[in-house]
């Protein structure tokens, strides 16, 4: 009989739909199963419905053959909405369970692996058994694991069930409980001490809001290892790999014990699934899956050993041959409690090694290669694990290092760069080490699944059939499949990627993008500047003591500078903490000081030069936003007195008030201030409540500032930019894909720093 006709008006139960094996066995049942229809579980997520979901499946490419998306779902494919942590009653009319969904992270937290793969199964086939009952039929079950359920062990691996007493209900219970001792252990005095110092060592100088912040995420970070970690090593200690296939393993023995002697129940175990030979498409594959960050890695140039024994068998099987399997088993119930296992694999009859995969992946992008391509492919010589783990462990104390100095370094282009390549350097260290302690067990597993009874179920088909149902991987011409098919697949997305890279390269070098004027009517559009480090060189320092220094005589002068040395070590550290402390401190020197003859000075002596160091660039940048009828903000920590010769540029000039008092008929500083210094965290909530009183539009406007300092101002507007940024903004901007500009000094005239007359003490 041929397959449509044994599963002809079957409606079928499906889970997964929106991963890469569900997604695939709903195509192949709506485009090659017209008989047929499905009830697929699907979550909904916050503002979009489970059918809306589906919906967004249905509309994509590899569908169009079964029909239009909305026709498809009033007529072929129904959605019910729910998830396995709260599974909804099932239709009483379905004839087959296929459940695909499930936890596929090798490293997932421990209570996440337990909740999908064991509680989540166990509630759908509780719900299955519950539809049968009320529908008067024996529901099939088809439960999708893994080839690598069978845990650390070598050699032949048959098709039935795994070995073990490990009692499921147990463990589930444990794991449980043990996530939950993690996330309040991460909730101690001492813990949360110890995140709090960390987040004000990075962040104590923007305000007490990053710093809450960067602790939380320091928790958050450390509660999500521990998790992760907990499972790892639990699995390790009954001899799994990891939490993923201890859990699945934990899922099949609670199908067997609670489905198997009720309805017919079949276990179908794929080992790595990867990109289709036939169907929907030669190389279709969604995500990324096992092998394609390496083969993207390498590639790239980032990946220069791999551990694994070149003989090893990476045991890969194509989607299609998955799919295939799933239907062709759920067409075929086995009897009641006598469950069916079928591997769905490739190394017992058409066997892989890595040293093939490498010398595929090694050939292809020496034919076709990224742009970021080195010019000669990465040699592997397969030293074994232990040399690749000392080559990354060398690499982690390098970066370590490079990361430790580069905290000391002065600001520079120059420095900006090391800092960009050793990130790349760290990224590619982390990658390697990340996926050797993923996939270092089954780089060094020697098993061989047995595939007899699977072979034995294709071979069932009608000859008609095997052309488009069947899945002997035996057939597989893996040359082909490498270089003709998977990998300019998986490639493809990346070349993409590269070329809009290029495309915001070319951008970034012929200039910033032309600004879009406001228009009459609309919200306000701001353009916020910081001073110091962004439109000029130097610090307030440099300001502060050019003007103090040029109200006192040659002796007070050095006596000034003397106070400023003596100071500055604890004026650093003061900095380092809180810098409106520091700028509080500094300001203090200004007590005693003539203001009416201080702005006389500005206006007359300091205005020239000042305004020499302004940048070009921020001068051009800054008349391109009052062309475009944006509302231009100067922001500083400096104080009113050095802001004076700006004034004409801007609308708004926020900026610190040196208190004063009147002695003999003048404005005399008495070394305080009238409010706190607008630093860090203040600066983002000035911004919020000034857009928020004159109505202007924060993601429409724009901010420039060269500190991690002013990261939260920096995040307030829709368009930031980092000007000339330390390393910590640096990475940032880059993560986040901010602009990063340089901009020139507009002639190259001394800076403002301490005079060669104070130090000489003549005028």
């Amino acid at each position: 009989m041929r397959l449509a006709e044994h599963l002809d008006g079957k409606r079928f139960l499906l889970t997964g739909v929106t991963g890469f094996i569900g997604e695939a066995l709903l195509q192949r049942l709506l485009v090659d199963l017209p008989s047929t229809t499905a009830v697929a579980l699907v979550r909904p997520k916050p503002g979009q419905s489970g059918e809306d979901r589906l919906r967004s499946v249905l509309r994509k490419p590899i569908f169009r053959a079964a029909g239009e998306a909305d026709d498809l779902l009033k007529t072929r494919v129904e959605a019910l909405e729910g998830d396995l942590s709260n599974v909804p009653e099932l239709p009483s009319d379905i004839d087959v369970v296929v459940h695909c969904a499930g936890d596929v992270s090798f490293d997932p937290l421990i209570q996440d692996a337990f909740t999908t793969n064991v509680t989540g199964t166990r509630a759908l086939v509780e719900r299955t058994l519950e539809a049968g009952e009320r529908g008067g039929r024996a529901v099939h079950y088809v439960h999708v694991s893994t080839a690598y359920v069978g845990g650390r062990r070598r050699g032949a691996v048959p098709e039935r069930a795994v070995e073990h007493q490990v009692d499921w209900r147990t463990e589930t219970e444990s794991g449980l409980r043990l996530a939950a001792r993690i996330e309040e252990d991460s909730r101690l005095e001492g813990r949360l001490k110890e995140f709090l110092r960390a987040a004000e060592r990075d962040h104590g100088r923007a305000g007490p809001l990053s710093v809450a912040a960067g602790a939380e995420e320091r928790r958050v970070a450390w509660v999500t290892a521990q998790q992760k970690a907990a499972g790892k090593e639990r699995a390790r200690t009954l001899g799994w790999t990891d939490c993923y296939t201890f859990t699945k393993a934990m899922g099949e023995r609670l199908v067997e014990e609670i489905a198997a002697p009720v309805i017919p129940t079949t276990i179908l175990r794929p080992s790595i699934v990867e990109s289709a030979v036939k169907h929907p498409h030669p190389g279709w594959i969604e995500g990324f899956k096992m092998a394609e960050p390496i083969i993207l890695a390498y590639g790239r140039g980032e990946l220069t050993e791999f551990p694994a024994a070149p003989d090893s068998v990476i045991d890969v099987v194509p989607i299609d041959h998955v799919v295939n399997a799933i239907v062709v088993a759920a067409a075929t119930p086995p009897p009641l409690s006598q469950p069916a296992y079928y591997h769905v694999s490739s190394g017992s009859r058409n066997p892989l090694t890595f040293r093939d995969v490498y010398e595929f992946i090694r050939e292809y992008f020496t034919k076709h290669p990224f742009d970021s391509s080195p010019a000669v492919m990465p040699t592997w010589d397969f030293p074994g694990g232990r040399a690749v783990e000392r080559k990354v462990r060398v690499g982690e104390l390098l970066t370590s290092a490079g990361n430790r100095v580069l905290a000391l370094a002065p600001r520079s282009a120059k420095v900006r760069e090391v800092s960009r390549k050793l990130d790349k350097a760290q990224g590619q260290v982390e990658f390697a080490r990340r996926y050797m302690d993923l996939y270092k067990a089954y780089t060094e597993a020697e098993l061989r699944f047995v595939d007899d009874r699977t072979l034995a179920l294709h071979r069932s088909l009608d000859p008609a059939d095997v052309e488009m149902w069947g899945f002997d991987t035996s057939e597989v011409d893996w040359d082909h499949y490498w270089l003709e098919s998977h990998c300019p697949s998986v490639t493809a997305q990346m070349r993409k990627y590269d070329e809009i890279r290029r495309r915001r390269t070319q951008a970034a070098a012929s200039g910033p993008r032309e600004l879009r004027p406001a228009t009459e009517g609309s919200a306000p559009v701001l353009a916020v500047f910081d001073l110091a480090g962004t439109l000029l060189p130097g610090t307030v320092v440099d300001t502060y003591l050019t003007l103090r220094l040029s109200s006192l005589d040659a002796p007070a002068r050095i006596a000034e500078f003397g106070r400023i040395m003596r100071h500055l070590p604890g004026w650093i550290a003061a900095e380092r903490r809180d810098r409106g402390s520091f700028l509080r401190a500094l300001f203090r020197g200004y007590a005693g000081v003539d203001l009416d003859a201080l702005e006389a000075y500005v206006d007359d002596v300091f205005a020239p030069s000042f305004l020499q160091q302004v940048s070009s660039d921020a001068l051009r940048r800054i008349q391109a936003h009052r062309d475009a009828g944006h509302r231009t903000i100067l922001m500083t920590g400096d104080v009113r007195q050095v802001t004076r010769p700006l004034e004409g540029l801007f609308d708004e000039v926020v900026c610190t008030e040196l208190d004063e008092v009147v002695q003999d008929g003048h404005r005399v500083a008495n070394g305080f201030l009238t409010s706190p210094p607008l630093v860090g965290e203040a600066r983002a909530a000035w911004l919020r409540r000034y857009a928020e009183v004159e109505g202007a539009n924060l993601a429409a406007s724009y901010a420039y500032a060269d500190s991690h300092v002013d990261i939260p101002l920096l995040k307030t507007v829709g368009n930031p930019s980092a000007v000339s940024p330390d390393v910590p903004l640096f990475r940032v901007a880059r993560a986040s894909r901010w602009p990063v500009a340089d901009w020139a000094a507009s002639s190259p005239t001394r800076r403002l720093r301490v005079p060669q007359q104070v130090l000489a003490g003549t005028d």
